[in-house]
């Protein structure tokens, strides 16, 4: 029970604190870390690796794949409260003539379906159910953008799954996301709960063709310094200093 719970707690954060070394993924986890009392000079920010994409079919053949033509948007993960994916509905419903696809499974799944039935754009969004991350990045490689709209956030691999695959970001500003995602360079930020903004954002990218390229092009150069042997290195590199 919750007398567990606080044991369990407990003992975690002393086991923090004789830590020599901790790896965290985000400077935002890192502040919120030091918030609860750990101390900042063990604290060590090493970010998610990007995936390598060398074996990802092309757009091409990625958009033969999920039968698209026109502008899409996509989304990868748990359908959960957290992802604020009726927001993504709402928006896509206020910018005509553009699909939704969504990737993966969850206890939100029949409110969503629901949802997108209630704003008349059934025909605009696809539930794909769960995936593989192959299916994930094949995905990503199709779409002409990424969207997150999440509540709250760490910092989220699909992101990079995103750029690494050559695909702007269109996501909300929280957790360690604007780490990565860098507004007007590899995608556009909006502030979480901003329907209005992600609509917004999203009509943007489907009318300015060069916006989109500009972006796209500048994705999968802004994680290459996340790229997975070099994150990994760090990581290797952090355990032996801690020993």
């Amino acid at each position: 029970g919750g007398r567990r719970l606080r044991f369990l707690r407990s003992t975690r954060r002393a086991a923090l604190l004789r830590a020599r070394r901790i790896v965290v993924p985000s400077a935002y986890l890192r502040d919120a870390a030091i918030g609860w009392g750990l101390p900042a000079e063990r604290l060590v920010v090493v970010p998610n690796p990007a995936p390598d994409v060398d074996g990802i079919v092309a757009r091409d053949e990625a958009r033969s794949r999920l039968g698209l033509e026109g502008f899409a948007v996509g989304a990868a993960g748990r359908l959960t409260v957290q992802k604020a994916l009726g927001d993504a509905l709402a928006a896509v419903a206020r910018v005509p003539g553009i699909e939704l696809l969504l990737l993966g499974d969850g206890p939100e799944r029949a409110r969503l379906e629901g949802l997108a039935r209630e704003l008349g754009i059934a025909d605009r969004v696809r539930f794909l159910g769960a995936g593989t991350r192959a299916e994930v990045l094949t995905l990503f490689r199709a779409v002409d953008a990424a969207l997150l709209t999440s509540a709250w956030e760490n910092l989220p691999h699909t992101v990079l799954e995103a750029l690494a695959a050559g695909t702007p970001v269109v996501a909300t500003a929280v957790g360690g996301v604007p780490e990565v995602v860098r507004d007007g360079e590899n995608g556009l930020l909006v502030a979480p709960g901003d329907v209005d903004g992600l609509a917004g954002a999203i009509g943007r990218l489907a009318r300015d063709e060069g916006l989109r390229t500009r972006l796209a092009t500048e994705a999968p150069r802004s994680v290459e310094e996340l790229a997975e042997p070099r994150i990994l290195g760090r990581i290797v590199g952090e355990l032996e200093r801690a020993v």
